[in-house]
């Protein structure tokens, strides 16, 4: 971390609280969810439009609603900070949402009522993501830096994201807790204290010591229409566009693991704990090499990593769903974070190096926004799919994986001046 500028470790550590409590949700939910002590519709298995109702897919709507509400706003907020030239009192007003959100869970006794939060929850973060994310990228004093600083953002919000879901299956299960004066506290209801001491540390950590640069305001139209054509005549897509579908495809992939958590258990006769450790596999892999993988992009380039990433990407995604044990699908989920970490910071150094001056907020909204999305189809995809196998899901996520890495190699350059890049497959023209 030698060299990076205060106010993003700052930024990171934040982030780090509050991915904390995020990722305590993605591991508690399903379980409240599944326990009981939640009022349910009545769904289950009814038939809709052929599908059956199952508790998973009940599951992976409430999950995926953060996802969908969360990145449709962001380019909304993105664009905001650009045109008003501020970052943090965007990301404070953010963090508010998702504290008060994360104490109304303790609150609900439906299934319905849970939907709403969470729902508010996504609307929150979209004020988090983007211009977190853009602050960063504004930080970066050149381009030589811009993989390096994504890389110690993305770790300590990864170490935030990997271990709370750890944390989390043990608080719940440690419940219920005797407090002063006899009162008892759940399991679920520690759990929802700890997301919001998240974002509380969060909160404080921004509002004390980072101070935003200053920046142009864009004066661009209100248009936040993604461009899709390349403007190069030998170009067929715009590489943001591009990037967007692929990170786009690599979140679905990490996203269908988590609403499978019983199936999971099951199929390899295994508890929580493990289920826990295995999700946050990809995590932890993550936390090792997006610092180094980042830094070496600003060195070497970006596409090497970007297309080495996805090459690995496929395989890792279509193991986990014909593992039989709990140690290879751990092992499947290790590779798994490889290959995330080699295309994320890469990713959006990229996006970072294409922006105009002012419009950082825009630009990256569109990669943060996939990223959103994917976590938010990836729970909903694979509650529909797991119906027709266990593999299915994974299948769908090797074949996405496959899609992404024939257009990042065919239709993104190398943005890195100065850069020698092996053509690992020929793009467009040549």
């Amino acid at each position: 971390m030698l060299g990076t500028d205060r106010r993003v470790i700052v930024l990171a550590l934040a982030r780090m609280a509050d991915a904390v409590a995020n990722s305590f949700l993605i591991i508690v939910l399903p379980l409240y969810i599944a326990s009981g002590e939640l009022a349910l519709p009545g769904l289950e298995g009814l038939v809709i439009f052929g599908y059956q109702i199952t508790l998973e897919l009940l599951i992976g709507f409430a999950l995926s609603l953060f996802g969908f509400l969360n990145s449709f706003a962001q380019p909304f907020t993105g664009r905001l900070s650009d045109r008003t030239g501020r970052r943090k009192i965007y990301i404070l007003f953010g963090l508010s949402v998702l504290a008060v959100t994360a104490v109304a869970y303790a609150f609900v006794d439906t299934y319905e009522a849970l939907l709403v939060v969470r729902a508010l929850q996504g609307l929150g973060g979209a004020f988090v993501i983007p211009t977190t994310i853009a602050l960063v990228n504004d930080l970066a004093r050149s381009d030589a830096e811009r993989g390096g600083n994504f890389g110690v953002f993305n770790t300590f919000r990864l170490i935030g994201f990997g271990f709370g879901p750890i944390v989390a299956g043990l608080v719940v299960q440690a419940g219920p807790y005797t407090l002063v004066n006899g009162v008892v506290l759940s399991g679920f209801n520690a759990a929802f204290g700890v997301a919001v001491m998240g974002a509380l540390v969060s909160f404080t950590l921004v509002t004390i010591l980072v101070e935003e640069p200053e920046i142009a305001k864009a004066d661009a139209t209100d248009d936040i229409s993604i461009s899709v054509t390349g403007e190069p005549a030998d170009q067929l897509l715009d590489p943001i566009f591009v990037l967007g579908i692929g990170t786009l495809f690599m979140a679905i992939s990490i996203a269908l693991f988590a609403t499978l958590q019983e199936a999971v258990n099951t199929r390899l006769d295994q508890g929580p704990m493990w289920f826990g450790i295995q999700f946050s596999a990809v995590v932890i892999a993550n936390v090792v090499l997006q610092m180094p993988i980042g830094r070496a992009s600003d060195r070497i380039g970006r596409r090497p990593f970007l297309v080495g990433g996805l090459v690995i990407l496929a395989p890792a995604v279509l193991a986990q769903g014909l593992v039989t044990s709990p140690w290879t699908m751990l092992v499947a989920r290790l590779f798994h974070g490889v290959s995330v970490a080699m295309v994320f910071a890469p990713a959006l150094a990229v996006a970072g190096d294409l922006a105009e001056e002012g419009q950082s907020g825009t630009t990256l909204s569109v990669l943060t926004m996939a990223f959103g999305f994917g976590t938010a189809i990836g729970p909903l995809a694979s509650g529909l799919l797991f119906g027709y196998g266990f593999v299915v899901p994974f299948a769908f996520g090797a074949v996405l994986a496959v899609a992404a890495l024939v257009l990042v190699a065919t239709q993104v350059e190398e943005t890195l001046e100065g850069a020698v890049v092996p053509q690992l497959i020929p793009r467009r023209g040549e």
